[in-house]
């Protein structure tokens, strides 16, 4: 494959980093890869296993002359590190990042873009329930989507060259506006896993009743929800801090139909609740025939394994 960036700039080198690494290597789509983390532990383990052709100590070495610059850090953290690399960025580099709200993540970074660089937010909604640059994987982002957040006046040409890129690493690429994106991921991402916390906290404290029984006999539902649940906590407390008022808006939608199931359960209506099911079960079929999830038991689990 032809390459599309000469050199990328990773900074933080966790799941996606990771695992858009091995995916560039496997598509041969960028010249050099330059990593780097804030932790000394990370950075080591990261050189230890080879994951980027350089790791660099500091952002500020690892963005000089970078055509393509990725955020890979938390929310949270994304002023400070654009505080550092701001004006290090190589004039006509693309900076991105892969946060999961896109709003703020423009609030924060715009002011230290300097003029030249082309900021394009993206988001690639892939990942599993571990991180660390071990977890990593080259077919993370196969058949799963990326959305580009483009801003008003972006370069086109730009816009495009990135989504070649994601396009190589295995992903689909569509764009939308920032609110719009941070209102469909507080729908398929952010309530659903403030919901597995909760689910799992309360089956916490009924655990210290109940001792081992909740764990021991863990059924799917709740299994699954404990592996939603073990997300990264710090990624997890951006993500509800920083995209508050959409993911509040759902969360009410949701106490709504909690409230009209509980009402349900209470009056003996089989008739509301098989109906609510059957058309929430639809969804799942919709899911499988879009490619996103595998149609097979137990999500193509082996018999008896445990993730």
């Amino acid at each position: 494959m032809a390459v599309i960036y000469e050199r990328v700039a990773l900074i933080g080198l966790g799941l996606i980093a990771g695992s858009m690494a091995h995916a560039m290597r496997r598509a041969g789509c960028v010249g050099e890869i330059i990593g780097t983390a804030r932790s000394a532990e990370t950075r080591a383990i990261a050189a230890e296993i080879n994951l980027c052709d350089q790791i660099a100590d500091t952002a500020a070495e690892a963005v000089k002359d970078a055509d393509l610059v990725v955020l890979c850090v938390p929310v949270g953290a994304m002023a400070s590190v654009m505080d550092e690399i701001g004006p290090l960025l190589k004039q006509g580099a693309t900076l991105t990042d892969v946060g999961s709200v896109k709003q703020a993540v423009i609030d924060l970074v715009s002011p230290y873009v300097p003029e030249g660089v082309h900021f394009i937010p993206g988001h690639p909604l892939a990942g599993t329930e571990h991180s660390g640059p071990r977890s990593g994987f080259a077919t993370l982002f196969d058949n799963r989507w990326n959305i580009l957040v483009p801003l008003e006046g972006a370069d086109q040409t730009k816009v495009d060259q990135l989504a070649d890129f994601w396009t190589a690493l295995g992903a689909k690429v569509t764009t939308m506006t920032p609110d719009h994106h941070d209102l469909v991921l507080a729908v398929t991402s952010h309530t659903p896993h403030l919901i597995a916390y909760t689910m799992v906290g309360v089956a916490d404290d009924l655990a210290r009743v109940t001792e081992s029984e909740v764990v021991n006999f863990s059924a799917a539902g709740f299994r699954d929800f404990t592996r939603i649940a073990a997300s990264d906590p710090t990624m997890w407390r951006d993500v509800f801090l920083t995209n508050k008022d959409a993911t509040l808006e759902i969360l009410g939608r949701f106490t709504e139909e909690l409230f009209a199931l509980q009402r349900a359960i209470r009056q003996g209506d089989g008739e509301h609740l098989h109906d609510y099911f059957t058309r929430t079960r639809a969804i799942r079929r919709g899911i499988i025939d879009a490619g996103q999830d595998t149609a097979e038991p137990n999500f193509g689990r082996a018999p008896g394994t445990k993730e």
